[in-house]
């Protein structure tokens, strides 16, 4: 009896000893910690959002970037935010679409034909920056005069960042210019005027202002055209557009660099800036002016690597100016590949080119634009063949440009069974409603707005931009406040 008590006892102990060990026992076992990754958001990443080094290099994948040595430094304004795009249409046709922002947050875009008598339309679109629903966005026509100006065939629409004046350009059949404005978010317009020599053809115009000095108005504006000479000639008015210069040499007397040039941008510090094929008739360079644009300098884009398109997107290299005067220039490569370099000193020296489409297997792409918010904050856009002639829209952004190794994101704007054209070949040539060019700007909140048209849905107007993501606005990086999906839906 004494054997069986004793017994019973060692085994409660025995029992008890191994219910402590283990209580106590998981104390000295290694606490198992989920590696942190930069893109673990809260929402699965669409499968229309990509996050890439310069390259093409896949971010999300760590062979890749190992492989490629790249340093990744994933902090401050270079950290990813969860991103996504889409568009939204303006309810009308468009061709070359140009567009502004003012700052009573209304977006701009032209509309050719759809005006009062068969002039260009001034589509204002309320409401959409910032919208809640796809309710709260509208889009008319803002352009009412007395006497509308008929019969344009290059229709072009910019409006001043410094002043918010809308200005409305129009081209008649090659051979002369009208300009018009509006200070009041169309409401009402000024009186033609002619803005035009008339010794020279006048075709591919592009119209751009700085806050250079100007006797009669707050800024300069200068407008280039493809005229009668073996590059662009330039014309300014420093009275707000009431008069202009005879046109000049929009570069060196001896370029040949052909008269296509891209955009002109204006700068902070009252430069202007545009792009063209260097003046060898080789590679691409950005042309700069300092006396609003009465004579311009060369400064050659480093094309070495990339080479220079030989499609309809061999014209012109595009420049957008960030607010603390740094240059963003974007062209297409022989490989029909974006590329871009960045300028900290107006031009006079280039960043090694980056190729910046995403990882996600383009054939090629086409139509490059680009504009730049706050100091090394820039967003590009461009048209892409994820094959067979399926071709998108896509938005890439930076959000540090400077950066060691810049981390971009790029969103495709429409679904893969939504695209804006299937015609073979389309980004490198005329196509639909894309015509020669395309225009991009960022809002006051850092949103950046890609204009161009959805062939397939009839060519409509439509306003691409990142729904979700990081602002291109502020010294630090914050998020975008969210905006409801658009899409066909829309047009």
């Amino acid at each position: 009896m004494q054997v069986r008590v004793l017994m019973t006892t060692i085994v409660v102990l025995m029992m008890s000893l191994t219910s402590l060990s283990g209580c106590f026992g998981n104390d000295d076992e290694p606490e198992i910690e989920e590696e942190f990754s930069p893109f673990s958001f809260e929402n699965a990443i669409p499968m229309t959002t990509w996050y890439h080094y310069a390259g093409g290099i896949d971010a999300l994948n760590q062979s890749a970037v190992s492989a490629a040595n790249i340093t990744t430094n994933l902090s401050e304004n270079n950290t990813p935010f969860w991103s996504q795009g889409s568009y939204y249409s303006i309810g009308m046709t468009t061709f070359e679409p140009t567009m502004g922002i003012t700052s009573a947050d209304n977006l701009y875009m032209a509309s050719y034909g759809n005006g009062p008598g068969g002039s260009t339309a001034v589509v204002q679109c309320s409401g959409l920056i910032e919208m809640v629903s796809l309710a709260d966005y509208t889009c008319q026509n803002a352009y009412n005069p007395i006497i509308p100006i008929v019969n344009s065939n290059d229709p072009y629409i910019y409006v001043d960042p410094w002043t918010d004046r809308i200005m409305k350009f129009d081209m008649h059949a090659l051979l002369g210019m009208t300009v018009e404005w509006s200070d009041n978010e169309g409401d009402s317009w000024k009186p033609s005027t002619i803005a035009t020599s008339v010794y020279s053809v006048q075709d591919h115009q592009t119209i751009g202002s700085s806050p250079y000095e100007a006797a009669l108005y707050e800024t300069t504006w200068v407008y280039c055209i493809n005229g009668n000479a073996p590059h662009p000639l330039c014309s300014t008015s420093f009275d707000g557009g009431w008069t202009w210069t005879p046109e000049v040499s929009g570069a060196p007397l001896d370029c040949q660099s052909g008269g296509l040039t891209a955009h002109i941008e204006g700068a902070n510090n009252g430069n202007f800036y545009r792009g063209n094929i260097g003046c060898n008739g080789e590679g691409y360079s950005i042309y700069r002016s300092t006396n609003g644009g009465l004579t311009w300098t060369e400064h050659p884009l480093p094309t070495e690597v990339s080479g220079s398109a030989d499609t309809w997107n061999g014209e012109e290299a595009q420049i957008g100016v960030d607010e603390d005067n740094n240059l963003h220039a974007m062209w297409m490569g022989l490989d029909n590949m974006p590329y871009y370099a960045y300028s900290r000193d107006n031009g006079d020296t280039w960043s090694e080119a980056m190729m910046i489409a995403p990882p996600s297997g383009l054939n090629g792409t086409g139509f490059p634009v680009v504009t730049a918010g706050d100091g090394g904050k820039v967003a590009f856009g461009y048209v892409g063949d994820s094959g067979g002639d399926s071709w998108n829209a896509y938005i890439t952004i930076l959000t540090d440009a400077f950066s060691e190794n810049p981390l971009f994101t790029t969103v495709q704007v429409n679904l893969p069974e939504d695209p804006i054209d299937t015609t073979a070949d389309c980004g490198y040539n005329r196509c639909g409603g894309l015509g020669d060019f395309l225009d991009m700007r960022v809002d006051q909140y850092g949103r950046p707005w890609f204009a161009l048209a959805h062939n397939l849905g009839g060519e409509m107007g439509i306003f691409a931009t990142f729904t979700d993501g990081p602002s291109l606005r502020g010294e630090n990086l914050t998020a975008l406040n969210p905006m409801p999906l658009g899409g066909v839906v829309t047009l």
